[in-house]
């Protein structure tokens, strides 16, 4: 596989010009869009327990999926062009003019282009790879976890299962690290919720969701992938994000529940591409500066 990329980084080498670059980003983003496409499969149907790649489902149900909901008109091959086909068709039904949700082109266009932040952050490699998967696997359980408020455990069991090839092909992160990661979020987590739920739930009402097993799970899992430092800056944006992001909802709809999972989702696709380098620099710049004035004030 070394030698792939080798190849693939001595391309990038002799073309210096704007143009390989829009090339090869193009490519993976149309990648992306085509498993973000999937992606949409997998957050209607995983909560329904139904299969994800058509096995067991009966040739009624077949049928329906590729029909129209609202006229049942046959979905034509040209109207499953992620995100393009959606566009041309301008959100609605070819046959009846029904509504198409736009969050389908949504979460194919988001997958597209987190996929080109990533290789565009992280370069041409193994990790590169490896945090594309981690990116959709982020977006199913943040979709799923805004429509459910539920985590789904068998989504963040394949996140964990990333620390795998991470420690196998990457030496980045030492296993020490990926092991104090997985406990670093997740155990003060699992207490703090444990302790606050009660209280919680007693002033809000018995729907209210604290911070449950799922959200635990997920940072257990990710901070194996991530490692120490890279979870910690991933939760403190993701904390961030959850408390303007509530607080918005709240504004909005007086609701005080919202799911939590989106958040830590955004968190921690942030720490996986810059985590350790906003670490590195808060430890070694803003805390290493802040502590040399200190130590000269005394």
């Amino acid at each position: 596989m070394s030698d792939v990329f080798d190849f693939a980084n001595m391309l990038h080498d002799s073309y210096t010009s704007v143009g390989f670059v829009i090339m090869f980003l193009t490519i993976v983003f149309l990648f992306g869009i085509a498993i973000g496409s999937f992606l949409n499969v997998v957050i209607i149907r995983l909560p329904l327990g139904e299969s994800i790649v058509g096995v067991g489902r009966t040739k009624e149900e077949k049928e329906k999926a590729s029909h129209c909901m609202t006229c049942g008109a046959k979905i034509r091959p040209i109207d499953l062009i992620p995100v393009f086909s959606w566009l041309m068709l301008r959100g609605k039904c070819h046959s009846c003019g029904a509504k198409i949700s736009p969050r389908y082109p949504i979460v194919e266009a988001l997958n597209g282009l987190l996929y080109v932040l990533t290789f565009w952050v992280l370069d041409i490699n193994v990790k590169s790879i490896i945090t594309c998967l981690l990116m959709s696997l982020l977006i199913v359980v943040a979709f799923m976890d805004w429509d459910t408020m539920e985590i789904s455990e068998a989504v963040v069991g394949i996140i964990f299962l990333l620390a795998i090839p991470l420690a196998v092909f990457t030496d980045d992160v030492p296993l020490k690290h990926r092991i104090i990661g997985a406990l670093a979020v997740s155990v003060p987590f699992f207490i703090i919720g444990e302790i606050s739920r009660p209280f919680i739930r007693k002033k809000f009402g018995e729907d209210f969701r604290a911070i449950e097993l799922g959200d635990t799970i997920l940072m257990f899992a990710a901070g194996a992938v991530l490692g120490t430092q890279a979870i910690i800056v991933s939760t403190l944006i993701g904390i961030f994000a959850a408390a303007i992001g509530g607080g918005i909802i709240k504004a909005v709809t007086k609701d005080s529940k919202f799911a939590f999972g989106p958040y830590l989702a955004i968190g921690i696709a942030a720490g996986a591409l810059w985590g350790d380098k906003i670490a590195d620099w808060y430890i070694n710049t803003f805390l290493a500066s802040n502590l040399e004035a200190f130590a000269n004030l005394l």
